[in-house]
């Protein structure tokens, strides 16, 4: 007598169970989901104090949820910190760490770092700790066998979910990444095993800078898309495919390149 199939096994014979029943984006649907990706801003000190719904932050976070992951890992948790004292830990600790960093740069270049608003997690009315949790689903997993980092890089795919959703929802979102860690552990309690992947401020803005506000501080340009392409391996040149890929690219608008 044979085994029954684990029900996890099963095959699935019903191709409407087994794949999406409506799967073509329409071009109003497609420019959407790329006005998302070109207006995102890392958003410092536009941000207001209006609440955020329960229910919209819950379509951000459960964007961020589905996010891709190797092995379908899932590496991710998410802090939701409201708490006005808890961030005021987390401000200071910026604070401190932001003054380290000024040191860092060269003498020229200090005077501009210093005037730049770097975060907004008092502004901000919710702050969100991305978190990976390397244990989860025991040691060997699908897909991170010879790449051991792949629930960390899973893990960022969920902070960029989170951020076009709350683009998507007319929220900006700001990444505070000067931090000390072990601060940053202590005031939300985060477990050694626990990896904190992104400290986040999100709220609704005032405005969306036009363009990254690093750029338009000077501080850096957008490198150019063709030269960071290359063609069957890293010192590849293009042959005639490969040209054609960089004219359409240099054909696309010039506040999308």
């Amino acid at each position: 007598m044979s085994s029954p199939t684990p029900a996890h096994c099963a095959p699935l014979h019903d191709d409407h169970a087994r794949f999406q029943t409506d799967p073509q984006f329409g071009a109003a649907e497609r420019d959407a989901v790329y006005r998302a990706i070109h207006t995102r801003r890392d958003v410092r000190g536009e941000f207001l104090p209006d609440p955020i719904p329960d229910e919209v932050l819950a379509r951000v976070l459960t964007a961020a949820h589905h996010a891709p992951s190797v092995g379908f890992m899932q590496p991710w948790d998410f802090i939701v910190v409201r708490s006005r004292e808890v961030r005021a830990k987390i401000h200071a600790d910026f604070l401190a760490a932001h003054a380290e960093a000024e040191q860092m740069f060269d003498a020229d270049k200090r005077a501009t770092y210093r005037n730049l608003k770097l975060e907004g997690i008092l502004e901000s009315p919710v702050n969100i700790c991305v978190t990976c949790d390397r244990s989860r689903h025991g040691p060997v997993v699908i897909g991170r066998t010879h790449i051991g980092a792949m629930d960390v890089y899973s893990a960022v795919c969920a902070v960029q979910n989170l951020w076009l959703a709350a683009r998507a929802e007319n929220l900006g979102v700001g990444w505070v990444s000067i931090l000390h860690p072990p601060a940053l552990r202590a005031a939300l309690g985060i477990p050694q095993e626990i990896i904190p992947i992104a400290y986040l401020c999100i709220g609704y803005v005032r405005d969306f800078h036009a363009r990254p506000e690093l750029e338009a501080a000077g501080w850096i340009e957008r490198m150019a898309l063709p030269a960071l392409l290359h063609f069957d391996g890293w010192q590849g040149a293009a042959d005639e495919a490969g040209e054609g890929l960089l004219d359409a690219v240099r054909a696309q608008p010039s506040t999308l390149r």
